[in-house]
């Protein structure tokens, strides 16, 4: 079996955690790294064995030897990237937030369909094992209907002003940043809500540093979501049924096992994570572009422009606009 070639574009914190996890995958090799420094990506390269450092995005892009690009930019930069890497004939996993904002979201997914080319928003929490097997449980109708999910994600940021957590030109924003990982697990249990309501806390650039979030369904369910990037919270998220609940320790996002709770008594369950568990998201990757898909069914492209026109709707609850915004009245269109 040929490798899959893969190219990392940026160098930051998370294409720190994201290489060792690539180079666990047997049939994954890492060939290149772009950066702004050709310093940079030569020592990213030679910490992580890859043979090609380049110092623009734009090499980077069009390396010859590289199959599917990795895009680890900050968000305000992912629609210009998806598509530089479109333009060299390159498959792409994007950090989350896919984009900023529902308009441009949806217009990188028009160009990958369009294309023939792969795109996956790389939400890994979706590939996570405990993640998945708990919605194999819940499909199972052993918690009964559905009635209430709970999650939170804060942390305090240990550089308070790092650019991208401070400039709106980054994309900066706790809802864009944490706030999909609540967001994405109520989704997961509950779909589309018909109404939410959003208070929280914004910087003097127009930022949301805070948001608390109630969530209402047709069928009189709720979920209660929140993110801070100004204090650490317990981290923990529910899905409670008719008959029982799902119960996930901090770090909810990553979990290495979950519980259990119905009349029968108390379940620990748990599946391995490999890795930091980059590897799931990676091994979905390469199993889409080995059977010639160009979308994934666990992490579908309607599913980010859903969520992102809800993370729209949420960040105009609390007034904050990013470069692009002007428009909300696309946020449920």
């Amino acid at each position: 079996m040929q490798p899959i070639r893969w190219g990392i574009m940026a160098t930051g914190e998370i294409a720190h955690s994201f290489a060792p996890d690539l180079a666990l995958i047997p049939d994954a090799q890492l060939v290149a790294v772009g950066s702004r420094s050709m310093q940079t990506a030569r020592a990213f390269a030679d910490q992580y064995g890859a043979r090609n450092a380049h110092g623009s995005y734009t090499e980077l892009a069009n390396d010859p030897d590289v199959d599917v690009v990795y895009i680890a930019t900050p968000h305000g930069l992912h629609h210009d990237h998806i598509l530089m890497c479109f333009d060299a004939g390159k498959h792409v996993l994007c950090e989350k937030a896919l984009t900023l904002n529902a308009r441009t979201t949806a217009h990188a997914i028009g160009e990958a369909r369009r294309r023939g080319l792969f795109l996956m928003e790389a939400m890994w929490m979706r590939c996570n094992p405990n993640i998945r097997a708990m919605q194999e449980l819940v499909a199972t109708g052993e918690l009964g209907d559905i009635q209430a999910v709970g999650a939170d994600f804060g942390f305090l940021a240990a550089n308070a002003d790092k650019a991208r957590l401070v400039d709106p030109a980054l994309g900066a924003s706790a809802i864009l940043d944490i706030g999909i990982y609540p967001l994405t697990f109520a989704w997961l249990f509950l779909g589309q809500p018909e109404r939410i309501i959003s208070v929280g806390a914004v910087s003097e650039r127009g930022v949301d540093l805070a948001c608390a979030s109630v969530l209402s369904y047709d069928d009189g369910a709720h979920a209660t979501l929140s993110c801070t990037n100004t204090a650490v919270t317990p981290g923990h998220a529910f899905v409670a049924g008719s008959l029982g609940r799902i119960e996930v320790p901090r770090p909810f996002h990553r979990p290495d096992e979950f519980v259990v709770r119905t009349s029968d008594g108390d379940t620990v369950h748990r599946h391995p994570v490999t890795g930091r568990g980059y590897t799931h998201e990676i091994e979905e990757v390469h199993r889409c572009l080995r059977a010639g898909l160009t979308e994934s069914a666990v992490i579908p492209l309607d599913d980010s422009l859903a969520l992102m026109r809800l993370m729209d709707w949420m960040r105009s609850d609390l007034g904050c606009t990013l470069p692009g915004d002007e428009d909300w009245s696309a946020r449920l269109g």
